[in-house]
């Protein structure tokens, strides 16, 4: 008898171990206290997985394959992964055990170890799921200091004749559409409507909660939007073609109170528990484009985001860990305020984003990166609890995916291993692309004062205070440049300003 493990981010339908039925194979699906606990997550973030789990757990079995599926609340539920392998093992009496490869490095590291350990034979297989494997990017990159996404991203468009005109040109004669996608949104087009499968999650929640699981966030329970099989994820994709996909280049930047999603797909969760593959995903786009749905900008721009970035972020993720998650550049030590916890903050842009992620489990790109972990990098929070604070509040985020772009990209704790420079604002990039400063109670235009806006401060206050650190970076020159001729009193003043908000950060 085979054991064949699937975790719960390894929903692959697509997967070769599901080809044929055989009597003397089954599979095992486990919700465990072991996973639910590790960070505290949002309701969401439990209810979904636990719920796709549960959904492809029954598809498996309607297609005739064995399945064995330990519920949070089945009274033969150790609540870990080992404890329930040794369980199971032994109830079946198997000769062999599989597991599919890990995209997280502490299961890895727990599987492997546990595996070793066993007297019959074990292996693991790959999920079938990634364009690359877990070592192509660090091949690719072999003897440089400095990794450059783009060079993947060219490679990667190449490689696999994505956005291609022939002769290794690539469509439109250009690789990188960025420029062209940076607009500010001021409700014309509209949001496309919120057309997602909804689900009545009542009762799993009261169970997950009878559990004892800890969590954060709206659960959301009775109206649940987020797909849970690929029928659903594939549906939502078609909708994101037919109606956001055209507008997505132009307003990916952009952020509205009015509009939490705006042009975004919503599909990073279906992808990442591996509901939807990043092929079909990359294909389709690409036909909308070929077939005159969507424009190129927004194509390039939505495929970069999928094979570039989620495929780099993966291979610096392997590349990097163990210690990666430890790195600390600035040696930030400040606690997150309590009001990332309930986004009361008369900071209009945070109470907005992180407000939004509180409700939805989710918040787009550029509210992750330039408001909140914006802010976090300029009042000097700690890189590792804000690390935490990610991973649990988001339904799509999974280490190997959200510990790069969190220490890396959002804080530059690596000390410019993934990013080129700290992606930091004052508040004229978030006036400029968004509505978040009208009505605020800070002003967006002064630095001193009360009421000034504390970006504006602190953002001077980040590169006078990091100069031996930063100043010599080629893509800063023209900040330096300004704090040169800045004032020698009016710098003082901003140090002493920035030095008491980053003091007092809990009352902003």
């Amino acid at each position: 008898m085979r054991l064949k493990l699937i975790l719960g981010d390894q929903l692959n339908h697509q997967h070769s171990w599901f080809k044929r039925t055989s009597s003397d194979e089954v599979f095992v699906m486990m919700e465990i206290r072991q996973e639910t606990d590790y960070v505290l997550h949002h309701a969401q973030k439990i209810i979904a997985i636990f719920a796709a789990m549960r959904d492809f757990a029954w598809r498996l079995h309607e297609a005739g394959h064995q399945v064995h599926y330990l519920t949070i609340d089945d009274a033969a539920n150790r609540q870990s992964l080992p404890a329930n392998l040794d369980y199971l093992l032994a109830h079946y009496q198997a000769t062999e055990f599989a597991w599919q490869a890990p995209d997280e490095w502490r299961l890895d590291q727990q599987l492997s170890g546990y595996a070793a350990g066993l007297p019959i034979p074990a292996r693991m297989d790959d999920t079938e799921h990634f364009y690359t494997t877990r070592d192509e990017a660090a091949q690719l990159f072999a003897g440089r200091e400095q990794w450059l996404m783009e060079h993947f991203y060219r490679r990667m468009r190449s490689t696999h004749g994505v956005l291609m005109s022939g002769a290794g040109k690539p469509a439109g004669g250009q690789w990188n559409y960025d420029h062209d996608n940076r607009e500010a949104w001021h409700g014309i087009p509209w949001e496309p409507a919120d057309l997602r499968v909804m689900h009545d999650h009542s009762v799993l929640w009261q169970t997950i909660q009878a559990s004892g699981a800890k969590s954060f966030g709206e659960p959301n329970a009775a109206n649940f939007g987020w797909p849970l099989n690929h029928e659903e994820a594939l549906q939502q994709l078609e909708q994101f073609i037919a109606t956001a996909l055209p507008h997505f280049g132009r307003y990916q930047d952009a952020m509205s109170i009015k509009a939490w999603r705006l042009f975004h797909s919503l599909l990073s969760f279906a992808m990442n528990v591996k509901l939807l593959s990043p092929r079909t995903v990359v294909e389709r786009v690409e036909a909308a484009w070929r077939s005159g749905a969507a424009p190129l900008e927004s194509a390039e721009g939505y495929i970069r985001q999928i094979l570039g970035w989620r495929e780099y972020v993966r291979g610096i993720y392997w590349q990097r860990m163990p210690g990666y998650e430890q790195l600390n550049a600035f040696g930030h030590q400040t606690p997150l305020p309590w009001w990332f916890w309930d986004g009361n903050t008369r900071m209009r842009c945070l109470a907005t984003a992180i407000g939004q992620s509180l409700q939805h489990a989710h918040s787009h790109h550029i509210n992750r990166l330039m408001v909140i972990g914006n802010f976090a990098l300029l009042a000097g929070l700690s890189p590792q609890a804000l690390h935490q604070w990610y991973l649990g509040i988001y339904i799509d985020a999974f280490e190997w995916v959200e510990l790069p772009n969190t220490l890396g990209m959002s804080q530059f704790a690596d000390g410019g291993l993934l990013a080129t420079k700290p992606y930091v604002s004052s508040a004229a990039y978030i006036d400029r692309m968004s509505d978040y400063c009208k009505g605020c109670h800070y002003d967006k235009k002064a630095r001193l004062g009360e009421r000034a806006c504390p970006f504006n401060a602190l953002y001077w206050d980040f590169f006078d205070r990091n100069r031996h650190q930063l100043a010599s970076n080629q893509r800063l020159g023209m900040v330096y440049q300004q704090l040169q001729r800045m004032d020698k009193d009016a710098l003082a003043a901003v140090r002493a300003h920035a030095a008491d908000l980053r003091s007092r950060v809990e009352e902003l």
